[in-house]
Order: C-alpha cells, then structure tokens, then sequence
C-alpha cells in the first residue's frame, strides 16, 4: 500500500473505534437510565440489570454492524461487476465509432481519388 491508502485506512479504522465507543457509551447511559426507573431495586440488583441491559445492546448493536459489514461487501461485488459490465460497453462503443469513423475516411478518401 502507499502512504495514503495506510492514511485513509488508520483514519477509518480512528472513526470506527470512535463510533464503537460512543456506542457502548450510549449502551452504558441506557443501562443506567432503564436502572433508574426501576427504583425498588437493591444495589446489586441494580449493577445487575445495567451489566444485562448494556450486554444485550451490545450485542444487538453488534449484530447489525455484523449484518451493515456483509450487505456493504454484497453491494461492492455487485457495483464493481456493473462496473466492469460498464465499461466493457464503453470500450465497445468507442471501438465501434473509431472503427466507423476510419471507415468513413478510407471510403472519403477512396471516392476521390
């Protein structure tokens, strides 16, 4: 890889770790705000149900990235096979319109001479 490929990828994988993060902290404040509602609760029930709470989102948050990652790689194979598809049919079009473009001066040239 060149210098800027390593560049992108080290921000991407910054800005994924970053979003992760955000993410289980967000997981955390819900725990915690869920906990918060249910005021009868003892302190170990309570430390309880937020470790429940934030594992599940976790793992739910988890699955769709997991389902996000595998649609995106679905979508690039399908965008590059059009892609090539695509310019297959331009490179064939512009040998058509060369090839009748020298045809038309080989026949031009033909006529009057």
């Amino acid at each position: 890889m060149n210098p800027r490929q390593d560049g992108a990828l080290g921000w991407n994988r910054l800005e994924g770790h970053l979003l992760w993060a955000a993410e289980l902290e967000e997981a955390r404040r819900q725990a915690d705000r869920f906990a918060g509602e249910l005021p009868w609760l003892t302190t170990a029930q309570r430390e309880e149900v937020e470790r429940v709470y934030r594992a599940d989102r976790i793992e739910v948050s988890r699955a769709m990235l997991v389902r996000i990652c595998d649609r995106a790689a679905e979508l690039r194979t399908e965008y590059e096979a059009r892609y090539r598809q695509l310019r297959a049919r331009c490179v064939a079009l512009a040998v058509v319109a060369v090839a009748s473009g020298a045809g038309t001066a080989i026949a031009t040239v033909l006529t009057r001479g």
